[in-house]
């Protein structure tokens, strides 16, 4: 199956000059979304996952399946103030400003291996916090693993050492 057919662009969203990459109609398509999902979780060959980490909010719409695929559990990363129970917090730079991610601090244990997953890999900005948390909180990184990977942007310069896999790259 041909992703690309379910990937729309947006002209000019959020802001003047940027081309959205917009994976709805992947997402409304039952046969599409399953087979990403599978294609996703074959990114990942043999590897033995205990924690799948989605980060808000569109890493939340494969992460939970991929976790559900390999038998792990689902952690969310949410943006400051969105998480009820003890968290730590980490944060990163904006293109006009810092933002904030938090997780829960039981949500990963020590010798935990991790997937982080999302659906776009952008700048890297926020998967390099994402990672700095999953670290603190003693879990081992086994892969990062995006629907898109925007090239131009050269994300995975932020993820330096890490395994990256992508399913689209633009």
């Amino acid at each position: 199956m041909d992703f690309n057919d379910y990937i729309r662009d947006i002209q000019n969203f959020p802001k003047e000059g940027i081309v959205f990459k917009d994976i709805t109609p992947l997402l409304q398509d039952h046969t599409a979304l399953k087979e990403a999902a599978e294609a996703l979780r074959e990114l990942l060959g043999d590897h033995h996952i205990d924690k799948v980490v989605g980060m808000e909010s569109r890493g939340f719409f494969f992460g939970p399946m991929l976790a559900a695929k390999l038998n792990a559990g689902f952690v969310p990363v949410r943006k400051k103030g969105k998480l009820p129970a003890e968290k730590i917090s980490q944060s990163y730079n904006l293109e006009y400003g810092i933002d904030e991610l938090e997780i829960h601090k039981d949500s990963i244990k020590p010798g935990e291996k991790v997937l982080i997953h999302d659906d776009v890999l952008a700048t890297g900005g926020t998967a390099k916090a994402v990672c700095t948390l999953i670290e603190r909180l003693g879990g081992t990184i086994i892969a990062c693993n995006f629907l898109i990977e925007l090239d131009f942007l050269k994300g995975r310069e932020k993820l330096e050492g890490l395994e990256i896999k992508s399913l689209l790259h633009y």
